[in-house]
């Protein structure tokens, strides 16, 4: 079987390895020619743990081009962007995949796609484009059947998750069922192809609402003095409840995403686009923290701790932390960056030591792993504030460092004292009076650790 996968990034590349290293001939097809140069010289143009193994596996059955060829299945996986400005999707790159399959189109053929995309895209936009090649549908094959993956975690998610396979017509659904078992160890599902469309962006949009909640929750918190990271332990002791962790904005391509894909042909999606709002506005609301703690520091600078959308991963895709230094920047704070994992971003990206020399500020924006071990007795600050937006701070031990800690929903830790010479901004307490969630927390309950649902994709 041959099978040519249009569209090498995050999810196709890693598809087209898996069919490859499990026994298919596949032609993994590009547009941009570094992309097919990064490949056809045996390296990886971004990294994923276990990419690089599957990759040897997979290499002796996988070759690169920059235009697809026959194949008896043709897989779409190009991105599916938001245009910003109207929250409308842009499906160009999924026309321009269906274009360019035309010219190989035969009977028999299978077409799947694989991009996310809103509900009626396969009906309306892909098919119609697919049958300029003389073939109708029915002739050909088609089935969505999108990804359930996360960055960090892909190739373990992409064979191990259920799987939803929506096909045009029964022997859509079959065939392309029967092609992903060839990897896939979870559980497939079958429906139709607009039902498909429409799943995929519904279990993205419930993690957005849920997420949005919890942001909510934090700020109400504050508002009303207690800890939210207590209050959420205390809440999940419920059978029946399940609150997530609430952070400084959503991030990465799906849960940012999806829900505009949804509602884009709607005006009946009052939950949906409220719970929008309140996730992007969370980098606002950190910079409202910070902007209070800094009142009295004369030409402040911020240092952010993780540009990457979620922790241990290099991704900044759709990241809060865009937002929040075009925000901080245009109000006239001086912004440096540190992210171990990330190897790119709009922003210069400089080493620890280096993004917190003279720091009046340091704002925790990912929960990396090694963030949580940070030092602070070695960090050479002018000013010693910390906001923690994850909550993975040992508190404890910064507040020994003089470090006031403020926690992104403790309101019981919201009045701190402001260390060093500068006067203390209005409503902080008094010197000495520095407060942190673990020292006010009740000594049976340990927050340090978080409830153990990690509330981002």
């Amino acid at each position: 079987m041959k099978i040519c996968v249009l569209g090498l990034g995050y999810i196709g590349l890693p598809t087209a390895l898996l069919f490859a290293a499990h026994g298919a001939d596949v032609v993994g097809v590009d547009v941009k020619q570094s992309v097919v140069d990064c490949l056809n010289s045996g390296n990886l143009p971004f990294g994923e743990p276990g990419l690089n193994n599957l990759y040897s596996e997979a290499k002796s059955r996988f070759l690169v081009r920059t235009e697809p060829e026959a194949a008896d299945v043709f897989l779409i996986a190009v991105p599916t962007p938001l245009d910003p400005a109207t929250k409308v999707s842009n499906l160009s790159y999924v026309k321009s995949a269906a274009d360019m399959i035309v010219p190989h189109l035969r009977g028999g053929n299978l077409v799947t796609l694989e991009s996310t995309v809103p509900p009626g895209t396969s009906e309306r936009v892909v098919i119609p484009r697919l049958e300029k090649s003389g073939v109708a549908v029915g002739d050909f094959l088609y089935a969505h059947c999108p990804e359930r993956a996360i960055p960090g975690r892909t190739l373990q998610e992409m064979t191990g998750n259920s799987r939803i396979i929506g096909g045009y017509d029964r022997d859509s659904t079959d065939r392309a069922t029967a092609i992903y078992q060839t990897f896939v160890r979870g559980q497939i599902y079958q429906t139709d192809t607009r039902t498909a469309e429409f799943v995929k962006l519904m279990e993205n949009t419930c993690r957005d609402v849920n997420i949005a909640l919890a942001n909510e929750f934090a700020q109400l918190a504050e508002e009303c003095g207690i800890n939210v990271w207590e209050a959420i332990t205390l809440a999940n002791k419920h059978p029946r409840v399940t609150v997530l962790n609430p952070g400084p904005g959503v991030g990465g391509h799906c849960i940012a995403v999806d829900p505009w894909f949804l509602t884009e042909n709607s005006t009946r999606c009052r939950m949906i686009s409220t719970a929008r709002e309140i996730n992007d506005s969370m980098p606002n609301y950190v910079l409202r923290v910070a902007r209070s703690l800094l009142a009295g520091v004369r030409d402040p600078t911020i240092s952010i701790l993780g540009v990457a959308y979620k922790g241990n991963v290099g991704d900044t895709r759709e990241s809060p932390a865009f937002k929040f230094i075009q925000l901080a920047e245009n109000e006239g704070y001086a912004i440096r960056c540190h992210d171990p994992y990330a190897a790119a971003f709009a922003h210069p990206l400089m080493d620890l030591p280096e993004a917190t020399a003279g720091s009046d500020c340091i704002v925790i924006l990912t929960d990396h792993d090694c963030f949580r071990k940070l030092d602070p007795a070695g960090l050479q600050v002018r000013t010693k504030l910390v906001i923690d937006a994850r909550n993975i701070l040992d508190h404890e031990k910064w507040t020994d460092q003089g470090f006031a800690v403020r926690v992104l929903g403790d309101g019981s830790s919201v009045q701190q004292t402001v260390p060093g010479d500068i006067a203390a901004p209005t409503g902080l307490y008094p010197a000495g009076a520095a407060r942190s969630i673990a020292s006010s927390s009740p000594p049976s309950i340990s927050l340090l650790s978080p409830n153990g649902r990690e509330g981002y994709l």
